[in-house]
């Protein structure tokens, strides 16, 4: 496990929570309510895309005037034991509150607590991956954000960028987001006539591979919100280039870096901060099983990310029409 960083934001105390702390709601037992003021994180590992999901709680809640609170900080690096190690080290240190970015650190904090109020957020079938029984409430002490992903959308992107008969897929087998997206990607490809090859990974040291595995055999590679993969996407996008095979993403912010030929998908900073609004609603006082779980549906939430870089290497044209609706172009190595 990753050494625990506490970060802490200022000294001044809001109003609010000066006129006393609000026992939690009916989801967590009142006499379970917790005098820490450690938020506790859990990200299944460290990437981009995560990363700013992090930050952008963090610097929701304290622009929302939790200036006093403190953050326990923690990165499983993939390893399932390890988040479970982690939310026994929340539920053991009675944080205030406890988030789980990704499926596996989220399920790990359901599994271990259920008196301190949890948030999963960036979790893409949180019904399927058994944290909630139905995405419009909460449960007991449990709810969160979903980044289910537009994938007809990144489709259709797709089909207007590259003529594509075959589509690999790479994605990690034992991750409950990652196979509930292939499934709706393979839906996706049949559905246009695409034959839909497939991939699987335990780790991410076994992306390199696995795409080697598929190379010869595909016209494009599409990549999912799957951490697993993107947390190695310089390894399947190196196996790509070197073919010339264009890749398409779910996640603009870890495309950045190069090498994916376009992203359609969530600002996870913004969505951060979203999640960031509904741990505030629980700080104040919201019953975590009233709340909902969270989408981001407006068009505004989206990003697209064209590489013309990759473009002109590949040898594709890209329409003016789809660098038209572009909110990040990368020409000459750099962002527009």
């Amino acid at each position: 496990m990753e050494l625990t960083r506490i970060t802490r934001f200022g000294v001044a105390v809001a109003a609010l929570i000066l006129a006393g702390s609000p026992a939690f709601a009916a989801g967590v037992p009142e006499d379970a309510a917790s005098e820490s003021n450690v938020i506790g994180i859990s990200k299944i590992v460290a990437h981009p895309a995560l990363d700013d999901v992090e930050q952008g709680i963090i610097d929701e809640l304290t622009d929302l005037g939790f200036t006093d609170l403190e953050y326990d900080l923690q990165n499983a690096n993939g390893d399932i034991s390890t988040a479970a190690s982690i939310a026994n080290k929340f539920k053991t240190d009675r944080v205030r509150l406890a988030v789980g970015i990704a499926t596996p650190t989220a399920q790990a904090l359901v599994n271990a607590i259920d008196d301190i109020p949890v948030v999963f957020a960036a979790v893409t079938d949180p019904v399927g991956a058994g944290l909630i029984p139905s995405t419009d409430a909460g449960e007991g002490n449990v709810t969160g954000s979903s980044d289910l992903t537009p994938v007809e959308g990144q489709f259709d992107l797709m089909e207007q960028l590259a003529d594509v008969q075959v589509l690999g897929h790479v994605y990690a087998s034992g991750e409950s987001n990652a196979v509930a997206l292939a499934d709706l990607a393979r839906s996706a490809a049949e559905a246009r006539g695409i034959e839909f090859v497939e991939a699987t990974v335990v780790n991410s040291s076994e992306v390199r591979s696995a795409t080697q595995s598929i190379i010869d055999r595909v016209d494009a590679i599409y990549v999912s919100n799957d951490n697993t993969v993107v947390s190695a996407l310089s390894a399947l996008t190196e196996v790509a280039m070197a073919n010339g095979v264009p890749v398409i993403s779910a996640d603009t912010t870890s495309a950045e870096p190069g090498g994916v030929l376009a992203a359609l998908g969530f600002n996870y900073y913004k969505f951060g901060r979203a999640t960031g609004r509904m741990v505030a609603d629980i700080l104040n006082g919201a019953d975590p099983a009233t709340i909902p779980t969270l989408f981001l549906e407006d068009p505004s939430d989206l990003d697209l990310l064209i590489n013309l870089d990759v473009a002109d290497e590949l040898g594709i044209e890209v329409p003016q029409s789809v660098l038209d609706n572009a909110s990040m172009v990368i020409q000459d190595g750099t962002l527009q």
